[in-house]
């Protein structure tokens, strides 16, 4: 295991590196539309040899602007996060994600051209989610809620609802994220209040003195009015003595 913890350190990476990605699938799709080219027969086709190019290309080759900019919001914000929250794992993630959901598909999938950043959308997004779950740490688990709440929808999908998606590589992706979740261990840091160590004794702390057996506060203990009652306070005095008895004769 690891033993690098998770600073939660903003840097230029959780931008750039999800900014470089999106910009260059981009690219891909206006050099098809400026030039005439034609990058779907690049996509994974299950269960041949020529298809598997696809587990690597697949990902950056789009149909259409609709299918283009409905993958680049959730890619951008699922791959910032993971870089901010996952810092020490984020290569891990994105590479064993990306060839994990293409190889599913390459193995579950219809017979076409899947293509899409689709499938690592999910890898990210289940990732995310079930790795909160199981550490149940609250900054992982706030994240996860998050997710579910502005793509929990996207669960449909996993399921042949339209013809013309590939829920082949959705499934893939969400398989990937699931397992990825489950065994790659991820150390995060804790802070560990007082409170919360085992030879933490309340009846020693000064602050938890003041509370009684029923919990409510007392702002002044007893031995503390003992103690100021029975102690004496000293004074200290400093005398300066003047000898008058000699006069100046300097003028």
């Amino acid at each position: 295991m690891s033993s690098k913890k998770h600073p939660f350190i903003f840097t230029p990476a959780v931008i750039l590196i999800p900014f470089l990605f999106i910009f260059s699938i981009w690219v891909v799709y206006w050099s098809e539309v400026r030039f005439g080219f034609r990058f779907n027969d690049y996509g994974v086709y299950p269960r041949t040899v020529q298809g598997m190019r696809g587990i690597f290309l697949s990902p950056f080759i789009h149909g259409s602007m609709k299918h283009l900019w409905n993958n680049t919001v959730p890619l951008f914000l699922l791959s910032a996060a993971i870089i901010y929250f996952y810092r020490s794992h984020f290569r891990t993630i994105f590479v064993i994600g990306l060839l994990g959901s293409g190889i599913i598909t390459w193995i579950i999938g219809r017979e076409a051209n899947h293509i899409g950043a689709s499938g690592f959308i999910y890898v990210l997004m289940s990732f995310i989610f079930f790795k909160g779950i199981i550490t149940g740490y609250y900054r992982f688990v706030a994240v996860s809620l998050i997710i579910m709440f502005l793509y929990g929808g996207m669960l449909w999908y996993l399921f042949p609802i339209e013809s013309h998606i590939s829920w082949e590589g959705h499934l893939g992706g969400f398989i990937t994220g699931f397992l990825l979740a489950v065994f790659l261990p991820v150390v995060y840091s804790k802070e560990t209040y007082e409170w919360e160590k085992k030879e933490f004794v309340p009846e020693d702390d000064p602050f938890m003195r003041h509370f009684d057996a029923e919990g409510n506060f007392i702002e002044i203990l007893p031995d503390e009015v003992e103690q100021e009652l029975t102690v004496p306070t000293r004074f200290r005095v400093n005398y300066i003595y003047i000898d008058h008895s000699k006069t100046s004769e300097e003028e």
